[in-house]
């Protein structure tokens, strides 16, 4: 399967022929991405480049208002459930790598992961990512998909359970995604960590996932057999923040072309430290605030209809600020080690994969993403309604999709609300509904929205556009 889609050789020209570019040429470009249709990796290179702090500023305030316009007010929150620590690979920026010889070892049994997800369930959670390392001998496929039915089992004692299950897991043959195709997930996501060759070769030693070209081919195999929604990453700290950002554009731009559907989610961590993975404290490409903050909007810009997730690897405060630059899904409450939320193994900071800076509960994470005027969702209507890949994207290119985004963004708040908040996050949040209801354009979505919230208050649940 051809991967010469990523055109390293392009992408630095671009890098090296707009170093410095003037403010016109930067406002033709901000121009151009509110037209929604994205941008071009010159484009992005544009952007990418400028170190004017006014030019800067128009890029922030563009990236909010095409986040607006596609998304509206509505952040997603999901949490990620680890089942196995277990990896054969030996990434030098990874807690799980394989010669780390001082982390505990475990993959949960059904009932241990029965255990996770109640305590999820507990936060409030509807959506959860799973994930493994990559290891089939103590966590083979087939036990992966047992746990993905275990997970949907749990009830908690409100009678909730997990909506959506969305999957991070390695990368799967032609018959291995034909079968995750049958089974009833959300996105599927890979992270390629680095696109540029060489230094994914230095990062990736030994193991399965040292093979740069069958990790980048890994979207074309799950959208060709069967798959509808994807989710692709870059790990930013292990190479050029420029180049990763305008390698994803181009990523992009081929699965949207072969496939009518670019990725579902793009995820845009940095490289936190983990114990015993020298990459992670010796970083020559580091991200600084500033950095991440620019690349998130020129993301958002450049691939407009994406979800961009943003994981508690960051600090509460750059997190709340980076809500108006374009992410629009966030975990909340995450544990990184197998066992975690319930703490069935150990409590030590350094079994996680790397080290978490947001470590806030869901609830203190709801209150403050409702204070700054966002509406925390939990909504999992398209998966179940079938708006997904190309339909999906039909709906979302356009800023079609927020007219379901925001009233089931409000109803699963209320919802949220009734069952697990306090009594200050209700009143917040019920007052953020009210709000937000009266700004829904369309009257018959807005009076069935103001129908399903007053069933929902009645005791009815899982009411959706």
């Amino acid at each position: 399967m051809n991967s010469n889609f990523i055109d390293e050789n392009l992408i630095f020209e671009y890098i090296e022929k707009y170093q410095n570019p003037d403010s016109k040429l930067v406002d033709d470009v901000i121009n151009k991405a509110l037209e929604l249709n994205g941008l071009s990796i010159a484009d992005a290179a544009i952007l990418l480049n400028t170190k004017n702090q006014d030019d800067i500023q128009k890029i922030y305030h563009a990236a909010y208002k095409v986040k607006d316009e596609i998304y509206g007010k509505r952040l997603v929150l999901f949490a990620p459930l680890y089942v196995s620590n277990y990896c054969s690979n030996n990434c030098l920026y990874c807690g799980f790598r394989a010669d780390n010889k001082e982390i505990s070892r475990t993959t949960l049994s059904i009932d241990q992961i029965k255990e996770e997800t109640l305590g999820i369930l507990e936060q409030g959670h509807k959506r959860v990512l799973m994930l493994m390392g990559e290891q089939h001998k103590n966590c083979p496929t087939d036990f992966f998909f047992d746990a993905i039915d275990a997970v949907y089992s749990v009830k908690d004692s409100k009678g909730n359970s997990i909506r959506r299950i969305n999957v991070e897991i390695a990368p799967l043959n032609d018959e291995e995604f034909q079968r995750i195709s049958q089974i009833k997930i959300g996105t599927y996501t890979v992270f390629q960590e680095t696109y540029h060759r060489e230094t994914y070769k230095f990062m990736h030693p030994s193991g399965k996932k040292s093979d740069y070209d069958w990790r980048l081919t890994t979207m074309d195999r799950a959208l060709s057999n069967g798959l509808h929604d994807v989710g692709i990453g870059a790990l930013f700290g292990l190479f050029d923040y420029r180049f990763e950002v305008m390698a994803m554009i181009q990523h992009s731009e081929h699965l949207d072309k072969n496939y009518g559907a670019g990725p579902h989610t793009i995820s845009i961590p940095r490289v936190q430290p983990a114990n015993n993975a020298p990459a992670s404290h010796h970083l020559k490409y580091a991200v600084s605030d500033d950095e991440l903050k620019k690349l998130v909007a020129v993301l958002r810009l450049s691939v407009p209809y994406t979800g961009m997730i943003l994981s508690t690897r960051e600090p509460a405060h750059l997190r709340t600020q980076l809500f108006d630059l374009g992410i629009s899904q966030i975990s909340a409450g995450s544990k990184t080690n197998p066992g975690g939320y319930k703490q069935a193994f150990s409590e030590k900071v350094d079994e996680g994969q790397f080290t978490l800076n947001d470590c806030r509960s869901s609830g203190e994470i709801i209150q403050d993403v409702i204070k700054q005027g966002f509406i925390p969702s939990f909504c999992t209507g398209c998966y179940r309604l079938g708006r997904v890949g190309q339909d999906f994207m039909d709906q979302a290119k356009p800023g079609l999709i927020k007219i379901y985004c925001q009233p089931n963004g409000l109803t699963t708040l209320r919802e949220y609300l009734n069952d697990y908040a306090d009594d200050d996050t209700k009143k917040l949040g019920n007052e953020l509904i009210e709000k937000e209801l009266d700004l829904i354009p369309n009257e018959s979505v807005k009076e069935k929205t103001k129908e399903f919230i007053d069933r929902i208050d009645n005791g009815e649940r899982d009411l959706y556009f």
